[in-house]
């Protein structure tokens, strides 16, 4: 059995009509900062992100946005166990925000206050939905493990499927590099 190749037009369609539907960020507009979003969850690389998107938003006089992400766990019967579950997602988010900046701190941003940010849902939705809504954001920042089976998940799903239509550059920090090192290159 033989398979047709597709015309070259046909392949870039997609990614044409997407690029026209995208609104022109307003990072550099009056009364606007760039914000570089980082995604902040229990793993260890997300230090290495928050490390270089700080400072690159303090050097070039930039806004910091750290997301997190509840996503949904099992789906529950009973409306109070859902509800219980989301405050403690919340309190998780919270815990997280106050630990990322203590990290803050000890790195040298006392004086960079980051908008801190909580969404319900799936990760890579979320992260996409947000920069779509929120026109100041200009940079992604993941930071990739340093497991030798990969990247991880969400710098796999978000650098190897939508790198070629997502709204805003990606920057993906190497989780080999320690935060001096992070610093230095930022």
């Amino acid at each position: 059995m033989v398979k047709k190749k597709q015309p070259a037009e046909t392949k870039k369609a997609p990614a044409a009509e997407a690029a026209k539907l995208r609104k022109l960020r307003k990072i550099f507009a009056e009364g606007h900062k760039r914000k570089f979003l980082v995604v902040v969850d229990e793993t260890p690389e997300c230090e290495s992100a928050l490390a270089y998107a700080a400072s690159r938003a303090q050097r070039t006089l930039g806004q910091l946005a750290l997301l997190y992400v509840i996503e949904p766990g099992v789906d529950f019967q009973w409306l109070g166990v859902e509800e219980i579950a989301r405050e403690e997602g919340h309190s998780k988010a919270k815990a997280v925000f106050r630990l990322f900046g203590l990290k803050l701190r000890a790195m040298g941003f006392e004086g960079l206050a980051p908008e801190e940010i909580v969404r319900e849902g799936m990760k890579a939705e979320e992260i996409t939905k947000l920069i779509e809504e929120d026109q100041d954001i200009g940079v992604l920042v993941l930071g990739a493990s340093k497991d030798p089976s990969g990247p991880g998940p969400l710098v796999s799903t978000l650098v190897g499927r939508h790198a070629g239509t997502f709204a805003v550059p990606i920057t993906v920090v190497p989780g080999c590099l320690g935060i001096e090192e992070i610093l230095a290159l930022a």
